[in-house]
């Protein structure tokens, strides 16, 4: 009796903390996410692309194809939104955030986009890693 007391009680210990982490690991992934749209909002592009992985093995599949890697990536967001007319006010809807590993975590949303030129809205599905214990975006689909 006493070692399935002792089972029970270590495997509710262990479910307890994992939750905990994910619980924190999903908070700070809403941190970031809210961090990005202020940048955003602000016309910032190299704000919003903090929350990017920094590295040529970034990706980013939208209507044009694949992009590969950060600096791509940041270029096409300046050539697609020279100005703030065009960047406007972001606002994400997250729909979901699920744990995938370790450490790792996917994010499906909608973006929508104020603009004095005219909204514009999508879908998106993110990837996150923690990388150097940081939460970054290593995928991104848009459309």
């Amino acid at each position: 009796m006493k070692k399935i007391l002792l089972v029970f009680s270590i495997t509710l210990l262990l479910f307890s903390c994992s939750s905990t982490t994910e619980e924190q690991d999903k908070k700070e992934i809403l941190t970031l996410i809210d961090a990005q749209e202020q940048a955003w909002s602000k016309h910032d592009l190299e704000g919003f692309m903090k929350g990017y992985w920094k590295s040529d093995s970034l990706k980013f599949y939208g209507s044009n194809g694949i992009t590969y890697g950060w600096d791509k990536t940041l270029a096409n967001y300046k050539k697609g939104y020279p100005t703030p007319d065009h960047s406007g006010t972001l606002k994400f809807k997250i729909n979901d955030i699920t744990k995938i590993e370790k450490e790792s975590y996917y994010v499906m949303g909608e973006y929508h986009l104020t603009r004095t030129i005219g909204n514009a809205n999508g879908i998106f599905m993110i990837i996150f890693r923690k990388i150097n214990g940081e939460w970054k975006i290593v995928a991104d689909t848009s459309s």
